[in-house]
């Protein structure tokens, strides 16, 4: 599923041909990627100009000249931009909502339907977006911040990563890697890190996302960027997806587990059980 570094890299591979376009007409192939009717969504998006292209935690937002569109990839979405000069990204094959732009077109692309596209109002996506967690790449996601949040939940540390009300962006790939570089093992409860692995943790959450979009994601199976490539971080992974290999710190046989209804990955030497 994408996560925070496939969001980032589709966004800086969109922003420089959407930025200044106007969107003409939607047409909605999929009614059931929208959160809000047909109806609605189109009335919402016909003739914005689009400002800019940004991120928020895993969703792509268009900022409109009045409202957003924000677009979660779910599983396999993916936004193909079409028809501009020097672009030639791959035909999707799965289209659910194509936008007729005064140059080109967008298409947002979705195998599964897991995606989801919704336009909202200023405010509306303001309340959103307050919803969520820190950006773990900003200068407000720090080392003691993440201590104090961590010492009010006993969940294991993996499910409060991925919590997007914890922290934005970080899914199950990143989790894993990040606990992993902290030598902290997966199942322990938030609460149970002390100020030094909540430091180390937070360093790792943090390389770990960093490292990943100068790679352009991780592309396991569906994930491309705006060419339609993908992305290659999947070659520095050190335990997501590595069971049964040996760890490349110590050579330990990684262990997969089951919590929380998601595989989670660890090496038993390197991060020992709670």
């Amino acid at each position: 599923m994408p996560e925070l570094p496939e969001a980032e890299t589709l966004v800086r591979g969109l922003r420089p041909v959407l930025t200044g376009r106007t969107l003409v007409q939607a047409r909605v192939h999929k009614s059931d990627i929208l959160r809000q009717s047909p109806r609605q969504f189109r009335d919402r998006v016909r003739g914005r100009r689009i400002e800019g292209v940004e991120r928020r935690a895993k969703n792509v937002v268009l900022r409109l000249d009045h409202g957003v569109i924000a677009v979660n990839l779910g599983m396999t979405g993916w936004l193909a931009p079409l028809g501009f000069p020097d672009r030639s990204p791959p035909r999707p094959t799965h289209p659910a909502i194509t936008f007729r732009l005064d140059e080109g077109r967008l298409v947002f692309d979705d195998v599964r339907r897991f995606g989801t596209v919704e336009a909202l109002t200023a405010d509306e996506w303001r309340a959103r977006s307050a919803s969520i967690g820190p950006e773990p790449l900003e200068e407000g996601f720090t080392p003691e911040g993440l201590h104090r949040a961590l010492q009010g939940s006993r969940s294991p540390l993996r499910s409060w990563l991925l919590d997007q009300r914890r922290v934005a962006g970080v899914g199950n790939i990143y989790a894993c890697e990040a606990c992993f570089r902290a030598r902290v093992h997966p199942a322990r409860p938030a609460r149970s890190l002390d100020e030094r692995e909540a430091r180390a943790l937070h360093g790792a959450v943090r390389d770990v996302l960093a490292e990943a979009i100068a790679a352009g994601g991780t592309t396991i199976r569906d994930y491309r960027n705006a060419e339609g490539e993908p992305g290659t971080f999947v070659r520095r992974l050190e335990v997501y997806g590595r069971e049964g290999d040996p760890c490349l710190h110590c050579g330990t046989p990684v262990i997969r587990s089951v919590f929380g209804n998601r595989s989670a990955f660890w090496c038993p030497s390197c991060q020992p059980e709670p």
